[in-house]
């Protein structure tokens, strides 16, 4: 039942078509990724590289590239892992449909790990420098490990039942590291780990750390799953594998997993970090170089067949888009039990999820009265945004579900429209300011420093949403001078190409990005830095240039870009640009704006800025010549060419 190592899974994926081997040799460095994004782009299967350049373990990928594999790594596990969660939500049901649920008790057992003397991991020892280092982007700052499995116990609490297992990024080399014994770490804010560091730290007690690699499916995927804090994902591991996950104990100074593929063992230096990055990373744009945790080194080893487990994330969709997909599959039931009224959330993948999500929640208060404002809305969007990760959402977009039952929340065009019928931006904007936002996001004031907007509507519909520019005519033949080439994105939004943002770098990569962010430009360059409030100068320009009646204002929003052609040409490429390129505090205006009561709102359109600003991460982009190997590799013909 379900499978225990990497090398089985593997296996089994090659009999069954699900993966193919690449027979020609290949670099690890750029080639192997850029192969697998396009492999993924193209839906195609699971790949497994045993020819890697300078390499001498194989390497996988795309094990999750699919929802429909995803769903088949773990056909063995699926539906009883379903129908525990049943019964966490309703443990009666227990006694009302006792043949639905009699294998419970089983798969709970499964979910205790099991500690053990020994394991294939520990069979052999290597120096780090000998690790894959795939590199996926022109500028990431060295290799990473792309699907760690970081393992961690509190303290305070020593033992398995408090531990964390949680995918956190590791550089394996480059920047100030010394090559032999130090590796970076780096985790997001609202993270188990951050728990047992800050533990460690008050107790002055060293850290240690183990980093996984391999082995079942069931522990990759566990290490993503939003499990409260103090729930140990070895249990949910279990669950899923289908047996009780092994965890060496004995001759170790933390448990290691017997089955995994590799384990990097180390200690975090808590008195000392180093600079770590950048790295392409999932919302379509390079992480900078900050500093962060250390982790000195003490051993790596490794089983005899071993296989290196790597994904590669960028601007979504990428193969986190199916484990995404598989976790709201698993956890989208608990949802209304955890947060009362709310029922359902929709982290929007395309957006890079934090930055937006959507949620259908319940209008209960005065149920005998009309009911005018949203008014429990507002409690459980504060709700949502104090539930861990959901906590880095930067905008937050409920509507009421009695105002459409029907609505599908995964139909992003249709919620759009559903709320831009509904809003009035007099009442229904509601900011955050000087709060935090995610690690990763570079439109705010500063690392984890931005802002958030909840944006709330009920009620029928307000107004018809234009489809033609037609809407607007007599507005966008003056538009103010830079503005131009207006497109219709969806029903009611308008995206309009803006002026270039001042002091925005050409070319625009890492080193301009971080000597924008720390006021150290070259000689003769702008170094302004990111604002502390206020819109920009372009974004007064355009709201001063109408008034409330102006036809513009038939759009409800508006969206200034740096191309519009290109947000209007897909859905996905609108959420994309609009929500990870704007700060709400900072990038909002409107058309006849006002302050009542510190409650900001506007009569007419709102309006976000989301071009490009000096002090945001460059998009990523692939390397031309490894682009051009990749491109002879498919005309080769092989496995491959059907999917390049």
């Amino acid at each position: 039942m379900g499978y225990r190592t990497l090398r089985h899974c593997v296996n089994d994926l090659l009999a069954q078509g699900r993966m193919i081997a690449v027979d020609q040799e290949v670099d690890a460095r750029l080639e192997v990724a850029e192969i697998h994004r396009r492999v993924f782009q193209s839906g195609g299967p699971a790949l497994y590289f045993p020819r890697v350049k300078g390499c001498r373990f194989p390497l996988a990928s795309n094990l999750f590239g699919t929802i429909e594999r995803a769903r088949f790594l773990f056909r063995d596990t699926l539906e009883s892992v379903r129908r525990l969660i049943e019964l966490k939500i309703d443990p009666q049901a227990l006694w009302r449909k006792p043949t639905r649920y009699w294998g419970a008790p089983f798969t709970a057992l499964r979910m205790l790990p099991k500690s053990v003397r020994g394991g294939p991991v520990l069979r052999h020892s290597m120096p780090l420098e000998e690790v894959p280092g795939v590199v996926s982007w022109p500028e990431d700052g060295g290799p990473f490990v792309t699907l760690p499995q970081v393992y961690t116990e509190d303290v305070e609490r020593p033992g398995m039942s408090h531990s964390n297992l949680g995918m956190y990024r590791i550089q394996l080399s480059g920047n100030q590291y010394a090559a032999a014994n130090e590796i970076g770490l780096h985790y997001q804010i609202h993270r188990g780990i951050g728990v047992h560091h800050a533990a460690a730290v008050r107790k002055q007690q060293p850290l240690r750390v183990n980093v996984f690699v391999g082995g079942t499916p069931a522990m990759t995927l566990a290490a993503v799953m939003p499990l409260p804090e103090g729930m140990s994902e070895l249990t949910f591991a279990g669950a899923l594998a289908g047996h009780r996950i092994p965890m060496i104990t004995r001759g170790v100074d933390l448990p290691v997993y017997a089955e995994a593929d590799f384990c990097i063992s180390g200690t975090v230096d808590l008195n000392r970090n180093l600079p770590e990055g950048p790295f392409g990373d999932h919302l379509g744009y390079y992480s900078l170089v900050h500093d962060f945790p250390v982790l000195r080194v003490d051993r790596v080893t490794h089983r005899p067949d071993a296989i290196w487990l790597f994904t590669v994330v960028g601007r979504p969709p990428q193969e986190d888009t199916a484990f995404g997909a598989l976790i709201h599959e698993i956890t989208a039931p608990i949802i209304p039990t955890v947060i009362h009224g709310v029922h359902a959330v929709h982290a929007v993948d395309a957006a890079g999820v934090h930055p937006l999500l959507l949620a259908i929640g319940s209008e209960r208060y005065t149920p005998y009265a009309p009911q005018r404002q949203p008014q429990e809305l507002l409690t459980q969007a504060s709700a949502i945004l104090g539930q861990g990760q959901l906590s880095l959402a930067k905008f937050l977009w409920i509507m009421n579900r009695a105002d459409d039952p029907a609505l599908d929340l995964h139909d992003v065009a249709a919620f759009f429209m559903h709320m831009l019928r509904r809003v009035d931006w007099r009442r229904d904007l509601h900011f955050h300011t000087r709060t935090t936002i995610d690690t990763l996001d570079y439109s705010g004031e500063g690392l984890n420093a931005g802002s958030k907007l909840v944006v709330a509507a009920i009620g029928e519909p307000q107004r018809e949403l234009p489809t033609s520019l037609a809407a607007a005519a007599g507005s966008l033949e003056r538009l103010p001078d830079g503005f131009r080439d207006p497109r219709v994105v969806l029903p009611g939004v308008l995206a309009i190409t803006g002026p270039r943002y001042p002091g925005r770098p050409d070319p625009f990569n890492t080193t301009t990005a971080m000597a924008y962010r720390t006021g150290r430009a070259a000689p003769g360059e702008s170094t302004e830095p990111p604002r502390s409030g206020g819109a920009t100068s372009a974004l007064d320009t355009f709201c001063a240039a109408f008034d409330p009646s102006a036809p513009i204002n038939r759009f409800p929003l508006i969206v200034i870009v740096d191309d519009s052609d290109f947000v209007a040409r897909h859905i996905d490429n609108f959420v994309w640009v609009t929500f990870t390129r704007s700060n709400p505090a900072t990038d909002i205006d409107g058309i006849a704006a006002s302050t009542a009561a510190k409650h900001w709102g506007c009569r007419g359109s709102l309006v976000i800025d989301a071009r490009i600003k000096p002090h945001h991460a460059p998009p990523l982009v692939e390397d031309a010549e490894v682009t051009r190997r990749v491109d002879a590799l498919a005309a080769r013909g092989g496995p491959l060419a059907r999917w390049l």
